[in-house]
């Protein structure tokens, strides 16, 4: 197999780990060492890293890769994304597990089946998925990948359905904006008063 055609990343490459050109792993799958289980991984530019042995340390593992014999080798691939191919990957899951390349492309409706916008990332900075969707007229909308926002996916169907409130995509329920004097700065203290604050 050359380089993947719908690629979904699965780990990436971090430092050499001793002189043998072993290599430090981060891998993005349910158990860290069924990395190995995926067949050849692919960098970015088409090159196939197949996994000769693996093992578990702290938060990562330690692979050693076909052709990598030594420290320099390894430290020249520090940093390399390795990806599959969305076809080697297994379709079955529970009903609310999705991957993040299956939702990337699917179209956007709101709550009455109108079509808003189309998903064009999905992130993680740690907090839980959030879907980065594209709006007509607008650029780079972050909706929280929850049930309560993101009520309906369907692969199938090719869309997911948002509850617009949920999302934060519309003002309060009575349609007025929020309240710009709801914050009292004096009713919590903001640092010594020498410094700027107001104790």
């Amino acid at each position: 197999m050359s380089k993947p055609q719908n690629p979904v990343q699965m780990a990436v490459i971090g430092a050499a780990h001793g002189i043998k050109g072993e290599l430090r792993v981060k891998s993005f799958t349910g158990d860290p060492l069924a990395l190995a289980d995926y067949g050849p991984l692919y960098a970015r530019d088409g090159r196939a890293f197949q996994i000769v042995d693996i093992r578990p340390a702290n938060t990562v593992v330690v692979v050693r890769f076909k052709g990598v014999n030594d420290r320099n080798a390894a430290e020249a691939l520090a940093g390399t994304e390795l990806f599959v191919d969305r076809s080697v990957l297994p379709d079955e899951g529970e009903e609310d597990e999705f991957y993040h390349a299956d939702l990337v492309g699917l179209e956007v409706k709101d709550d009455t089946g109108a079509v808003v916008g189309k998903v064009v990332a999905v992130h993680n900075f740690g907090g839980g998925d959030i879907l980065d969707v594209t709006l007509a007229g607008r650029k780079g909308v972050l909706i929280p990948f929850t049930q309560a926002a993101v009520p309906e996916v369907s692969i199938a169907g090719g869309f997911v359905r948002v509850d617009p409130a949920a999302a934060g995509l519309v003002e309060d329920e009575d349609g007025e904006p929020p309240d710009d004097n709801s914050f009292d700065p004096r009713g919590r203290p903001r640092g010594p008063r020498d410094a700027g604050g107001n104790r």
